[in-house]
């Protein structure tokens, strides 16, 4: 007997996007915890880390809430997209909590670890919650760090639009979320100097909270002493904002193309009978979609529709 189908209210996605950035954080603050106060692994490990928590916060969210994870997301996605505007708000919350909750699991399981290396509680665990300019280490300063995450948060909007507009060539739908954990991956690997590749205010508000609530005094205050709070919210909702802009003018409003056969970008089936020339047929692609329409247009592709 098949289950029945069971009515999206709010409160469900609500709680789909309070799960799903829940594991983000749980593995992405867990790795950064595991090696500062631990010492095993190092900056590759928390690039992975970060990205295995992005799709697996994907997966588990995706197809009640559309998995966005981050109020960056959110809002380009009420700005490009047609998500509701009354429901940006709640969805951050959401997303906030669920960052704070994980957080807290990942504070209270790393006790004894820092305390030892770091009993004072000071800036030099404090990476491990919140991001810092130049990480805590390098010259970089508050505005260095504020342009570097809206150019971070504008590319992971640019590539996570363009992954799952249905119109261009996204991936199948069980790989949405894989893909779109690459692309963090790769924004860490390459973009992760300058400010810790935040790109997600509730990644960072939630566990700088978290840290402020436990012990860490000056949580909202970077290594030089200047209030940095602010940066890794302000910032990413500006580049999210830029990013979805850039990819609506150079890819987006291109879309859907007309499906010529194009030899060299169609690929050829194999079986194919060969035409008057000598050549065999190119078959027509089924890129060509429907653009999504209302609601759904705000959930980016990962299980139906971050």
């Amino acid at each position: 007997m098949s289950e029945p189908v069971k009515q999206r209210t709010l409160a469900a996605e609500l709680a789909a996007e309070f799960a799903g950035t829940f594991i983000l954080i749980l593995f992405g603050v867990g790795v950064v915890a595991q090696v500062v106060a631990g010492g095993l692994g190092d900056h590759d490990s928390i690039a992975w880390a970060w990205g295995l928590g992005v799709t697996l916060g994907v997966y588990t969210a995706a197809r009640i809430s559309g998995a966005h994870i981050n109020p960056a997301v959110t809002l380009a996605l009420a700005v490009f997209r047609d998500f509701p505007w009354r429901k940006v708000a709640p969805y951050a919350l959401a997303q906030t909590l669920g960052a704070m909750a994980a957080a807290a699991l990942v504070r209270w399981n790393y006790t004894e670890v820092i305390a030892a290396i770091d009993p004072d509680h000071t800036i030099a665990t404090q990476g491990i919650f919140s991001t810092l300019p130049g990480n805590g280490a390098l010259p970089v300063g508050t505005w260095g760090a504020f342009r570097d995450q809206i150019i971070g948060t504008a590319i992971l909007l640019f590539l996570v639009l363009a992954v799952t507009d249905l119109r261009n060539t996204a991936p199948g739908v069980n790989l949405g979320p894989f893909v779109i954990g690459l692309i963090v991956v790769a924004i860490g690997m390459a973009w992760g100097t300058n400010a810790g590749y935040a790109i997600n205010p509730a990644r960072d508000f939630g566990p700088r909270l978290v840290s402020y609530l436990t012990g860490y005094g000056g949580a909202w205050r970077d290594q030089n002493g200047d209030f940095y709070w602010w940066v890794p919210i302000v910032g990413p909702l500006i580049g999210a904002v830029v990013g979805a802009l850039l990819y609506e003018l150079l890819v987006g409003r291109r879309l859907p193309v007309e499906d010529e056969p194009e030899a060299g970008r169609t690929p050829i089936e194999p079986d194919a009978a060969p035409t008057g020339d000598g050549h065999a047929p190119l078959p027509r692609t089924t890129v060509e979609q429907d653009r999504p329409t209302s609601e759904a247009r705000g959930r980016p592709r990962a299980a139906d529709t971050p």
